[in-house]
């Protein structure tokens, strides 16, 4: 009896041990390179309404810095973007896309509306800010993102990063990928992971 006892005991311990490695490897089979909590944020859409990070609570999301008026990196970004959007939608992958504007000075929301707009962008999902200083977004983009944003004192352009960004449904950021070069299948891969 106290021997069958203790096999039975045996047998749950490993059925526990089983179930918690599998458990294990599935959170772990999630991207997580990176564990940044994002600051908590209220700012204005390409639509003049507002928008922040309460609209995005327990949504998977992508975000990159950009502005209207940039002449290097942010029109391919921002077509990167706008294919990766496309990728996701064929996959049936369901992510919103968050742009903050790096200068808020010069990109209303109209103009920030109009940018997207020639890039062919579903903006049903895509959400393009601004209506802050150029102070915050410095600071937020340093802190949240930790990224640089700063205006470049020879011309009217603004030197920032490139990175697109993956936030789970905790708003952390756990993944960065080259906005200039991205795979967008490892995307779509860690959205889907994450949506597991």
């Amino acid at each position: 009896m106290n021997k069958h006892r203790l096999f039975n005991k045996g047998i749950l311990g490993m059925l526990l041990i089983l179930i918690s490695s599998a458990i294990l490897s599935a959170c772990s089979g999630k991207p997580h390179d990176l564990n940044w909590p994002v600051e908590d944020f209220a700012f204005t859409d390409q639509n003049g309404q507002s928008f922040g990070l309460a609209d995005l609570k327990n949504k998977v999301w992508i975000s990159d810095f950009v502005y209207t008026h940039c002449t290097s990196v942010c029109p391919p970004m921002t077509a990167n973007m706008t294919k990766l959007q496309q990728k996701l939608k064929e996959a049936g992958v369901k992510a919103e896309i968050v742009s903050f504007s790096v200068d808020p000075g010069t990109d209303t929301p109209q103009a920030l509306k109009s940018y997207v707009g020639k890039f062919g962008a579903n903006q049903d999902n895509w959400h393009l800010l601004t209506g802050y200083t150029d102070e915050k977004i410095q600071a937020f983009a340093q802190v949240t993102f930790k990224t640089a944003v700063q205006k470049d004192t020879a011309s009217d352009q603004v030197i920032h990063g490139t990175s697109f960004f993956l936030i789970d449904q905790t708003a952390t950021i756990v993944m960065k990928y080259d906005g200039l070069k991205p795979d967008y299948d490892k995307i779509v891969s860690d959205v889907k992971a994450l949506q597991r």
